[in-house]
């Protein structure tokens, strides 16, 4: 069963004392175009996201929000400047000893003192990063393919429901095709009898009429391939992955043959019905448009 290309998924999770949330949606589009917003500093990740993506979706306007909460408390690494606090410490043991005061130095004295403890961010782990961010994308793409697939369903019964109504226009295209021969030859018997009143009518020219008016506007051919080209676009809905630009050349022959019978018809009936043929196709094209 085709996806449609509009959809949306969302995905938190946390990893490694980061909390990284993940959304997607897309819209329709003839290509696949992917952009991502990505934290500052983790641009890297585009182009991953991209692919992981990729190997999801075949078409559509897609567009990925990452953000990540980083622990503070994870993400931080303090550095003791060893040297210097000996130094500190060397140094006011002197001045004890040389001005004769009690050395009353403690840890909290050393706090006090500048450079002695640094805080540093601790450093980007990308593989870490990358393997949580997959983790979580994928999953965001699991739901977004959930919703896609739904509304790919609707969509294709929707347009098996309008394909149902294309076959039934054909048939009766085909009926009051056989009626407008038929019409044709009794009206043509009608006129000649008319204008030859007691004259005989050659039974064989009026036949031969007939022949010629049923050639020229025969359309047999035209619903043989409209159905035809019904039938594979059934077939064509039944099938997993990406089936829009197929569905898209089956709409073309299928409003293709439509025209060719609207040109043929010498019926008014038939010219209605045509009307109402291409104004299906018209709705099928647009819906397929949403199809991935």
């Amino acid at each position: 069963m085709a996806g449609s290309m509009t959809g949306y998924g969302r995905s938190q999770k946390n990893l490694n004392s980061r909390t990284i949330s993940v959304e997607i949606k897309s819209v329709n589009h003839r290509y696949f175009e992917f952009a991502a917003k990505t934290p500052k500093g983790l641009s890297f990740l585009d182009e991953k996201l991209k692919g992981l993506t990729a190997s999801k979706v075949s078409r559509g306007k897609v567009d990925l929000y990452l953000s990540i909460a980083f622990d503070e408390q994870a993400d931080t690494d303090v550095k003791i400047n060893r040297p210097l606090a000996e130094s500190y410490l060397k140094a006011c043991c002197e001045l004890s000893k040389q001005l004769n005061i009690e050395n009353d130095i403690t840890i909290n004295s050393l706090l006090r003192i500048p450079d002695i403890f640094t805080v540093q961010k601790a450093e980007l782990q990308e593989d870490e990063i990358w393997r949580d961010v997959r983790e979580t994308a994928s999953a965001a793409l699991d739901a977004f393919n959930t919703m896609r697939k739904a509304e790919g369903k609707r969509l294709s019964e929707d347009l098996e429901i309008k394909l149902d109504s294309i076959y039934e226009l054909v048939e009766r295209v085909d009926e009051l095709s056989l009626e407008s021969v038929k019409e044709y030859r009794e009206r043509l018997y009608k006129k000649l009898s008319e204008i030859l009143k007691d004259t005989a009518i050659d039974e064989g020219r009026i036949l031969q009429e007939a022949a010629l008016f049923a050639e020229r506007t025969a359309v047999d051919e035209e619903t043989v391939r409209l159905k035809s080209h019904i039938g594979q676009f059934r077939d064509i809905l039944k099938e997993d992955g990406p089936i829009g630009r197929k569905l898209d050349f089956l709409t073309q022959e299928i409003n293709r043959e439509s025209n060719t019978i609207g040109s043929k018809a010498q019926d008014v009936k038939i010219a209605q019905i045509v009307v109402e043929l291409k104004s299906q196709v018209e709705k099928i094209r647009e819906q397929i448009q949403n199809l991935e």
